[in-house]
Order: C-alpha cells, then structure tokens, then sequence
C-alpha cells in the first residue's frame, strides 16, 4: 500500500532537458527578522532549510562540473514544487556565495503524506480516569514547574485517513501538524525525489545531494535562541525553555520533562533520555548499596587477621619469598606486601559477595521496570504499531534495486539490490571481516600483554629490592605495581585509538550489506561496533581477571609464554586489587576523554565559526543562518552515546564484584552526561529532523546479555580472582583437626599455610637468581598464594589436599551462585508484567475507539447507503407492477 501511494504521489521525473520546463523557487530578500520561522509573507510556515553554494561563484570545480550540479539542483528543486511543496530562496547575509532554500509543505501535502506514513493523530481526549501515583508528592520537588512547561494533553489517537478527516480532533489546520511532524513528513519527500536519471537508474534523495557537496546542508529550524526568547510572538520559544528548564547545569537535580523533549525532537531523541534517565535513577541505590559495602570494608580492615599477619614483622618479616622472575629478580620479605593487603581486605570482604549477589537482582530489576516504562513511553508517544513494515526503505537501497525477485506472499515481481546468491557472499565477506578485525584487536590485547611479560623484568631489575630496606616508596611502587599502571595508561591509549579506526571500519561493512530500512542499518551498525567496543574495552580486564597468574608453575618449573617471557604473575595483594586499578583507569579515563571529545570539539568548531561570521559583518542574521554555522548532528545520531552507556552499563555489571564504587561513578558520570547531552542539542547542534523509535533497539539485547553474562563473571571474580574461597575453606576444614592444629575455627596461621615452600637448591640455571640469599636461609616460599606439597615430600611440588579442596569449592561456589541468582532473575521476571494494567486499559480504549470512530461510522454509512438503493429498488419495482397491473 505504501509503495503504491509513493507512485501515486511521486512522480518519476527524470533529468529535463528543456530549461523552460524547470519550476524555480520565489526570489526574495531577507527583511531582518531575526527570529522568523515563516516565509516573507508571514503566513506560510518554514519547515526545512536547504543550503547550497552558488554554482556562478564556485572557483574550484570545472565550469561543466558547476554547470552539471546546477542542472541536478535545479531538476531536484523542480521536482519538490511538482510535488506540492513550496520554495523560498534567500541569499546570505555574511557570505554572498550561500543561498538558503526554505521549504513549506501546505496542508494537502501534509495529509497526502501523514496517511501514507501511517501518521498517528489525535482523535479525542484520553477520558481514561489515572490515579496518582504515591511517590507523586515527592517527584513534585523534582519536576518542572508546570507553569512554566505546561503538561501535554492526552489524547486517543489513530492512524490519519484523508477520507476521515472530520473524524479527527482538529481545532486549528495549522496546529494539528506540529513543527516536529511537519518536519518528518518534508525530509520523507526530500528523500525520494529525483533529480536526475542514469543509464536507466533514477538518482534521488537530498542524502545523496549533500554527499557530493551539491546541498552543503539540509535541517530543520530550532524556534528561537537558546539565550533568550524570541521576538516573534507566533513561536513558542520551545528550544530557550528547553535550555532553561533541562540542559541549564542548575537543574542537574530535577527531572526532565521528557514529553517536551519529545514533542520538540521526536521520539528518538525522547526514548534515549527517557533511558538514560531511568538508568540513572536506578544506579542510585546500586551506589548506596557498593558505598555501604565499600564502608563495610574499610571499617572491617583492621579486623583482617591475614592482613595482619602478612604485615606483622615476626610472621610476614620472617616469610621469605622467592623471586617472581628470572635471574634478575631477588628473594624479598612478604611483609613488603603490607598496604597492598590491606587494600585487598577493602575489596575481597564479605560485603562484596553480599554486592555481587544484589548486583546479579539489580541488572533483572533495572531491564524489568524498564520495559515497563517502555511499553508506558509506547502508548504515551504513539509508537506502539510502529512496526517494521511500516518503516521506509532507505533510499540507498532503492537506489540499488536493479534485480527482479518472486514475492512469495504476494506472489508478484519486486526488484531487489542483489540476488539470494549476491546476498550469501555478502553476508560471508561481511562475517570474515568482522572476525577478522575483532582478531587484530586480541592481537593488541596480546601485544599488551607481552609488554607486561617484558617490562616487569626492567622494572625488577631497577627498582630497590633489599631485603632489609624499610624505604617508604617499596610499600607503594612495587615492580608489579608498575608494571600494572603503565599496561593500563598503554591499554586505554591503545583503545582509543582502535575506537576511531573501527568506527569506519563498521561503518563501512555496514554500508556494503545495504539493509533495507534505517532500523536495520542501525541494529546492524550497533551489533558490529559492540563487539568491537566489548573485545576492545573488556578483553584486559578479562585476562587479569580470569588468566593473569592462574598458569605459573612453581620456581623449579616456571611456565614461559611463547618460548620465551615467564608468565606474569599476580601482585603481591593479589589479582583482584590489580583488576580493580584497571577498571579505574579504564572507566575514569574513558569518561574525562568522551567529556572532552563531545563538548569541547563542538564548542570550539562553534566559536571559531561564530568569530569568522562576526568578523565579517555585524548585520541582523536570519534564524536559518544561524543555525546553519552549528554543529550537524551527523548521520548516526545518538549511536555514540548508547554506545558508550552500554560499555559503561558493562563495566558497571561484568566487574563489579572487584569495584563495588563503580555504580558510584557511574551515577556521577550519568547526572552530568544528561544535562551535558541536553547541552550540546540545544546550543551546539543543529536542530535533528525528528524520527520514530519505538524502543532503544539492538541495544535491549545487548543489556540483557550482559546481564546474563555479569552473573557469571562475578561468581567466578569471586571464586577464582579474589581469595575469599581458600579463606573460608581454611576456617572451617583446616585451621581445626585432622588437616590443623587450633582447636577451634580460626584464620590463624592461614599466610603460612598458604604459601608453600620450595628449596633454593632447586633452582635451574635459566631461573636461578644472581642475588645471594639471605643468611643461612636455604627455602623460600612459593608463589603467592599457591598451595603445593613441600620439597622432601613424595609429591614435592604438586598440589596438596588443600589445592583440590579450594577447587571443589571455587566450582560448587560458581554452580551455586548462578543458579540462586538466576533462579531469582526467572521468579522476578515472572512476577513483573512487561506491560501494566493501565497501559493496557488505554490500548483496548484507544483501540475500541479507533474501531468505534473510523470503521463503524463507515459501517452506518454504507448501510445507509444500501437502504436508500433498497428503498429506490422497491419503488421501481412496485411502479412497474402497477404498471402491468394497468
């Protein structure tokens, strides 16, 4: 039906060869009104703003390549008059070589298109009675004064019928419209009228136009300065009230007032804060509950006896330890660990398994409510049957349809971009390439890695070693220590810069698999760049999670990473502290550069453009000038700031069983990311053409299998990254008879059972360290934390009891904790409704009325209809009878 009411509509219209032929645009001068949203004649509406460059005054382009991009311009200016639109040209005010174009779309024009976008307009006042919610009196101190933003009206709606036209709640012709609908409904013409035709293929859209630098721009008008409001007293100021009310810094505090964001930017723009904000609402109790647990560990440190012990000069002083690499590393005092443990003691508590397990019923209760929120914004918004049938062909793909295939539902031709052949090879060069590229990024991940293997030696061999020494700087910088902050600052260099270089890379893949509409193109576009982004950030973190000293051997055996390096071992406090300083940078580091990349490259661009224009000139600008010296928003939209939620939404979920603050920082990073978000569209961007979004697309899966995922990955953080599981199986199996000698459950003794022994005699040559040992001391202690028989014994060096007992526990942990969790995931999902009761009250209502109001009347009519021809078949027939009976 579509398709046929665009032919209907759109004439095909080639390249004219006759001049004469050709509609041009009126010619008039601009009468300085500053803040006019209307052509000269005050009455007609500005819908859309195109740009161009006049081609007479263009000096660098060959004279037949102007003559040709006129010819094309012209054709394609022609052709939006012949489809009922109106033109208004207006030559700059500071350069001379610009010309705007402004375009009108009268009221036929707008409900010939409303019906074939399938356009939902109101019917009648939603007469549904609401109750108040009970937290409405304390939101009321966060909301915007309804004074001063008025709450939009609620109405039942339908899709827009020419033929029902009087069915509908019209109080004004030119209102039922509003300006961001308007909008929509020109940049749908503006996309599918040609300008010229090529070897039998039609060339279209203003898309194209603007790639080849014919039109230097294409947006719709913001209604006003966002400084103050605007002088003419038909606009409604919405973008200063906007600035004022939801983007000023002061209101970081209050909530946004999402149905005005939405009625001034569309749907799409709406639904991502209306996201970002329920995010950011829920991240606030996951930042109370980590604070607390984060207190939990401070306040329990002192009590730490493991810590103590390692810190306790005749316990730890007298632990000799071997050396962590090869020849150039020497023996060193377990007690040199001292702040390192009591660090960990923060972290590796009992609150973070407490953290973890609320974390796993967070993520299921934040996707949970969110749908129905979702499904609330749905109905609110009229997105509810935005299917995908619906959606327009994106004119890229039109553009390439040269192939004709059998419909097997409607069983007639369509023409298609490729063939199922054409499309097979496609979709496997596609693939090929996405791993391929996703390879090269573990190649980087490796590439780190054999930086850490290598440096750590240089950094043993310089930093100051000696077992006596008591200097202040060997608590803190370790030769692991630095070696760990140094790989971080390399990783997140090294992420930022594959960020940019896989950004094209996905884009085009993307671009070669041509999807059909612009959700495909984005849900595609999202899948590729999230596992780039997802190998890019996490893979470091997921080695020293995960592989980072679990593959070591013993210091008679050591294991070598590629022939060659010794494989890298934990830090002294452990692989859990190192994860967390990970994380920090990674996150912290992330967050500064995003900031400094979206806010201060456009404010710049903006300034350095807004001094060039004011050096030229100081006269009076036009609205559409200057909103033509911001920033273009860019064709992907918001896709950059799903994106980087969603690898923070990561990091704050996968991890968080080793960063309890993350949800802190994250809660933070998002209350200014809002309002610095909501800066940058109303004062640095041009205004976007307003599009349907009935959710947040690919992105809802991507969060769900996240959380998915962050269940397992806390549970085994827990189990085999953190030390809390050797720990409690020391209390309750080996710190009492048969395996310990205290009488009654302790974490006495645990460091010295831990750490297994190993003869110095044993070294081999390519291990063996040049530093002597320490006075008479023939042993030393085996890697941190590692559990092995002693030498002497007949299993010298192989893993004891205790070893097999931990790893019976670690697993039975991991089994345990993801099915309770998911457990109470399944049991949590079950009980919340995706959609509530209310919501589905208004759907029936509406859906009642639409039947009530559009199709019943018709019914009535047609009915009646029939009854008049009955009554004129009746009469007739009885006149004839009378007739014979004559």
């Amino acid at each position: 039906l579509v398709l046929e009411l665009n032919q209907g509509i759109i004439p095909s219209y080639g390249t004219v060869p006759d001049q004469q032929n050709l509609h041009t645009p009126e010619w008039v001068d601009f009468d300085d009104k500053t803040d006019t949203l209307f052509f000269k004649d005050g009455q007609r509406r500005i819908d859309f703003v195109l740009v161009y460059e006049d081609e007479s005054k263009k000096m660098t382009h060959k004279r037949s390549d102007r003559k040709k991009q006129k010819r094309k311009r012209q054709v394609y200016e022609s052709n939006l008059i012949n489809n009922g639109l109106h033109l208004e040209a207006t030559r700059s005010v500071l350069d001379e070589k610009l010309i705007f174009v402004k375009v009108h779309a009268p009221w036929e024009v707008l409900c010939t298109y409303a019906e074939v976008m399938h356009i939902k307009l109101p019917l009648q006042h939603n007469d549904l009675k609401t109750r108040d919610s009970a937290f409405n009196w304390f939101s009321r101190f966060f909301r915007v004064d309804e004074n001063i933003i008025k709450p939009e009206q609620e109405f039942f709606t339908a899709p827009f019928q020419k033929e029902h036209l009087s069915n509908f709640y019209i109080q004004d012709k030119d209102t039922f419209f509003n300006p961001a609908t308007r909008s929509r409904i020109v940049h749908f013409i503006l996309s599918r009228v040609e300008y010229a035709t090529k070897n039998n293929v039609k060339k279209f859209g203003i898309n194209k136009l603007l790639d080849t630098g014919i039109y230097k721009a294409a947006f719709p008008l913001h209604d006003s300065s966002f400084r103050h409001p605007s002088t003419d007293p038909n606009c409604p100021s919405e973008r200063y009230l906007l600035y004022r009310e939801w983007a000023h810094p002061k209101n970081i505090f209050k909530l946004q007032p999402l149905d005005f964001i939405r009625k001034y930017y569309g749907e799409k723009i709406g639904i991502y804060f209306a996201w970002l904000g329920f995010y950011t609402n829920m991240l606030t109790v996951a930042a109370v509950v980590g604070v607390g647990c984060f207190l939990y560990g401070c306040l329990m440190k002192d009590n730490c006896t493991w810590s103590q012990e390692v810190c306790d000069p005749n316990i730890g002083g007298n632990i000799i330890m071997c050396p962590q690499c090869d020849k150039v590393c020497t023996y060193w005092n377990l007690n040199i660990t001292c702040e390192s443990s009591k660090k960990l003691c923060i972290f590796d508590s009992f609150g973070t398994l407490v953290f973890a397990v609320f974390m796993g019923i967070w993520v299921t209760l934040f996707l949970e409510f969110w749908k129905r929120r979702q499904a609330e914004l749905e109905y609110e918004w009229d997105t509810v049957e935005f299917l995908e049938q619906e959606e327009q062909v994106r004119p890229e793909y039109e553009a390439r349809c040269t192939h004709v295939v059998m419909n097997e539902i409607t069983q007639q031709e369509e023409h298609v971009p490729y063939t199922a052949c054409g499309k097979c090879v496609r979709m496997t060069f596609c693939t090929s390439a996405i791993f391929f590229w996703i390879l090269l990024i573990i190649a980087s991940v490796v590439g780190i890695i054999v930086y850490r293997l290598s440096v750590f030696l240089v950094f043993s061999a310089k930093l100051s070693q000696h077992i006596s020494g008591t200097e202040v700087i060997r608590k803190y910088l370790t030769p692991q220590t630095a070696t760990s902050v140094t790989a971080s600052l390399i990783s997140f260099v090294v992420i930022m810069i594959l960020n940019i270089i896989y950004e094209k890379v996905a884009i085009l893949i993307t671009d070669f698999e041509l999807p059909r509409t612009q959700t495909d193109y984005e849900n595609s576009l999202t899948t590729k760049m999230f596992l780039f982004q997802f190998v890019n950030y996490y893979s470091s973190c997921f080695y020293i999670a995960f592989f980072k000293g679990k593959f070591v051997g013993h210091p008679g055996s050591p294991v070598y990473w590629l022939g060659k390096y010794r494989n890298e071992e934990c830090d002294p406090g452990g692989c859990l502290l190192e994860l967390t300083t990970q994380l920090a940078i990674i996150v912290g580091g992330k967050a500064i550069w995003n900031n400094i990349q979206e806010v201060l490259l456009p404010l710049v661009k903006n300034l350095i453009g807004r001094y060039s224009a004011a050096a030229k000139s100081e006269k009076v600008v036009a609205r559409w000038e200057h909103d033509y010296h911001l920033q273009p928003i860019g064709k992907l939209g918001l896709f950059y700031e799903y994106l980087e939620m969603v690898i923070q939404f990561g990091f704050v979920t996968l991890f968080v069983a080793s960063f309890p603050l993350a949800p802190l920082l994250a809660l933070i990073n998002n209350m200014l990311e809002i309002r610095l978000d909501a800066w940058k569209l109303t004062t640095q961007f041009r205004r976007m053409v307003p599009q349907k979004a009935q959710d947040i697309g690919a992105w809802q899966p991507i969060l769900q299998g996240i959380a998915i995922l962050a269940v397992v990955t806390n549970a085994m953080i827990i189990a085999f990254t953190s030390d809390m599981i050797p720990r409690l199986v020391y209390y309750w199996s080996f710190s009492v008879p048969p395996y310990g000698s205290h009488s009654s459950h302790t974490m006495k003794g645990y460091i010295n059972s831990t750490l297994s022994v190993f003869n110095i005699s044993d070294f081999k040559n390519v291990s063996k360290p040049l530093s002597p040992r320490f006075g008479n001391q023939m042993t030393c202690r085996q890697v941190y934390r590692d559990l092995r028989y002693p030498p002497g014994h007949q299993h010298q060096y192989e893993h004891n009891i205790y070893y097999w007992h931990v790893i019976a526990a670690k697993l039975a942990f991991v089994i345990v904790m993801e099915h309770v969790i998911y457990f109470v995931k399944f049991i949590i999902s079950y009980a919340i409704p995706d959609v509530s009761q209310k919501t589905k009250s208004k759907v029936k209502r509406e859906k009642y009325l639409t039947q009530k109001l559009l199709h019943e009347n018709d019914l009535k009519g047609v009915k009646k209809n029939m009854g008049k021809m009955a009554d004129k078949i009746i009469k007739g027939a009885d006149s004839t009878f009378r007739h014979k009976d004559e």
